[in-house]
């Protein structure tokens, strides 16, 4: 099977070496562990086989089945096209892992006599055919995964005796009927994922225990949705594509359920024309397939399918950018002409058909592509001129993450030459504002020409320049330094990630420039400037912060970082917060900035073990020294910010004793005697009165 990380010999089983590959690359596993406690510790079975990511080719061969004592077999991952039907003869087996290959054929009805079978996942693979009635013998299963089933439709397979189950998912299966009523009862239920089929009928009226997340898009069920679908406290459901009546329950969107439309996330992104006239335009789609590959590996293996929808009726079913192109890294466009619109409004609607591979290669890359949107009216717009919102609405494409990164790929010469060809590339990725697609001449008059009294701040990317557009709107432009550390790479993750994010505690991006070598980034414009420079500037920047102030200010990067770590559609860890990197609004409001350096941190993993970046004193020990990376590193910067916020020092200058290199050294490690009124007196701000302080603590408790 072409595993060339082994090296296998007649005592391999009986020590491990040359199956156990302890120094594979990220993301791959080799480990075969046996047990020689047989006959009085004389003989050796194979118990457990995880294989993934490894490449392996070909089909299992037919001895696999004589592996009579394997509990656990796992090759997630991998090239493997087929599996022999003597399988079902490990009566073991506890694990069956082969999601991510290419197998082909039919669902093997053998599986149903592995009785101890607990977890049996086959998800992304090429099957055909229908679920066996076998399955329903395996009733320890507690989680479920088959999708993408080819062939005809079937009814629901009958599973009632799995009282056990945690995760179903039949994703994809050419499934019909209604959902069966028996799953109310299965009280241990945590996830449950039964889109794209042909469901019919209505979701049950009641549910008998809590599900974490559930998902039934893309079917056809009917009625009203039940209350119990937002009353339950999900982290996340999507109903949607299906044809239910009435309106969604008020509680729908805090509870983060989608009943009709798509939302920004990997399965669903929408696009809005705005200030549209009325009439027939032509639209135009660019596509490119970048996050595959072609060199024939398990990276190779990932299906994008998605479909397309314009002002609600579908346009591309099934889409595949890589086949439609001919291969990855190349360009394709779709044009549809006679675009109606009747309001003033064009809506582009982008979603996973529940297709494809969802973790290939890595998982979050299988959602909707897209480079950019063309619109062209198909109609004299006439020489009476029209208002900044409509020119954008119909002239200017509407700009996407993607076509971001294909632009910023080819700039840093990814796509082949590193000569940047057009004089200017610049785009805007709000509709609120007046800026034109000539955006580079209208920052260079709204900064009078980057002039050094408009300059603001200077951080890792470069100056900071205040702004003021035609139409009286404030900006704030980030200008790249050829001097800065900060490259094409953290320009295109800021872009990237704030882009896609939307909060109250987060810094909003209204556009982006490419001219030469030149990168520029627009942002809101924010009066008071860095928390660091109101704690730690000079005395005529600072600012007189209470203690009620400064709560607020905390809370606000608390909220801030919560959404960023559990609330959004993209988990993701900042990895730079520090006073300098949070801005304050007119009215003191924390927002948290910088996010060059920001990361994503994939929804299953423990932790991310990656190159550290970040602040020196502001990093938490485990990311420092091992680059163990998990939203916590943010949670302790948060402490050390907090400890400013409180202190009015800054953690980096304040040295009282030359033993102590940080602020947070002092406070953990000092040697002098106090009591806890003592200690508070020399840790607080002496800009304010402790019995001030004392107050404010006991009526926040209160």
């Amino acid at each position: 099977m072409r595993n060339k990380y082994w090296n296998v010999t007649e005592t391999s089983c009986n020590d491990g070496i040359g199956l156990n590959v302890t120094t594979l690359p990220s993301g791959m596993t080799s480990i075969v562990s046996c047990d020689c406690s047989f006959i009085n510790s004389t003989v050796c079975h194979v118990t457990k086989i995880q294989l993934k990511g490894l490449d392996l080719i070909g089909i299992f061969p037919d001895e696999f089945g004589n592996l009579t004592y394997l509990r656990v077999m796992s090759a997630l991952g991998n090239q493997i096209s087929g599996i022999p039907k003597e399988i079902g003869n490990i009566s073991t087996l506890e694990e069956f892992i082969l999601e991510d290959n290419l197998l082909e054929g039919t669902l093997e009805p053998n599986i149903g006599n592995l009785s101890r079978l607990s977890k049996f996942e086959l998800s992304s693979n090429n099957f055909t055919g229908t679920i066996p009635e076998s399955f329903g013998n395996l009733k320890n299963l507690r989680t479920l995964r088959i999708s993408d089933l080819k062939g005809s439709s079937s009814n629901f397979p009958n599973l009632q005796g799995m009282t056990m189950m945690q995760t179903l998912i039949l994703r994809n299966c050419l499934l019909t009927g209604s959902i069966p009523s028996y799953i109310r009862n299965w009280t241990s239920m945590r996830t449950l994922d039964l889109s794209v089929n042909r469901l019919t009928g209505q979701v049950p009226d009641t549910m008998g225990h809590a599900l974490d997340y559930m998902f039934l898009a893309n079917n056809s069920l009917t009625g009203a949705v039940p209350g119990w679908v937002t009353s339950q406290g999900m982290n996340c459901s999507d109903l949607s594509y299906n044809n239910f009546n009435g309106s969604s329950p008020i509680s729908c969107q805090e509870s983060q359920v989608n009943l009709v439309s798509s939302y920004a996330s990997n399965g669903n992104n929408s696009y809005y024309g705005l200030c549209m006239m009325k009439g027939n335009y032509k639209v135009r789609l660019h596509f490119a397939e970048i996050q595959y590959s072609n060199d024939k590996t398990f990276r190779s293996l990932g299906r994008r399918i998605f479909d397309v929808s314009i002002q609600g009726n579908q346009v591309l079913k099934d889409f595949n950018i890589a086949e439609e192109a001919g291969g990855v890294g190349k360009g394709i466009y779709r044009d549809f002409d006679n675009i109606y619109v009747n309001g003033s409004t064009l809506e582009i609607h982008l979603y996973w058909s529940g297709k494809g591979t969802t973790d290939v290669p890595d998982r979050g890359v299988y959602g909707p592509l897209i480079s950019a949107i063309a619109v062209t009216p198909n109609f004299d717009v006439g020489s009476s001129g029209l208002s900044a919102g409509e020119i954008i609405g119909i002239r200017v494409a509407l700009v996407v993450l993607l076509v971001l990164i294909l632009l910023v790929l080819w700039l840093t010469g990814f796509f082949g030459g590193k000569e940047v060809k057009d004089p200017e590339i610049c785009h805007s990725l709000i509709h609120r504002t007046n800026m034109m697609p000539n955006l580079r001449p209208q920052i260079k008059v709204a900064t009078d020409n980057f002039d050094s009294v408009n300059k603001i701040g200077e951080g890792g990317f470069g100056p900071v320049y205040k702004g003021i557009l035609l139409d009286g709107i404030i900006i704030a432009v980030k200008q790249h330094s050829p001097k800065s550390k900060q490259g094409n790479r953290e320009f295109l993750n800021e872009i990237g990630m704030i882009s896609a994010l939307q909060h109250p505690n987060l810094i909003k991006l209204y556009g982006c420039c490419i001219e030469g070598n030149q990168l520029l980034l627009v942002y809101e414009y924010l009066e008071n400037n860095s928390l660091a420079r109101a704690l730690f500037g000079l005395d005529e920047q600072q600012i007189e912060l209470d203690w009620a102030t400064r709560k607020k200010i905390v809370l606000g990067i608390a909220r801030g970082l919560a959404y960023l770590h559990e609330e959004s559609g993209l988990k993701i860890v900042h990895r730079d917060i520090k006073a300098t990197n949070v801005l304050l609004d007119k009215e003191l409001n924390a927002k948290i900035s910088d996010f060059g350096l920001a990361k994503l941190n994939e929804e299953e993993d423990t932790h991310i073990s990656t190159r550290v970046a970040g602040t020196i004193g502001y990093m938490a020990p485990e990311y420092a020294m091992r680059g163990y990376l998990t939203d916590k590193a943010d949670v302790y910067s948060f402490g050390v910010v907090a400890l400013e916020i409180v202190s009015g020092k800054s953690n980096t200058n304040y040295r009282p004793k030359d033993e102590f290199v940080y602020l947070l050294d002092w406070v953990k490690y000092s040697d002098f005697k106090f009591d806890e009124n003592h200690a508070a007196k020399l840790l607080l701000d002496l800009k304010l009165s402790f019995s001030t302080f004392c107050g404010f603590v006991w009526r926040t408790s209160e």
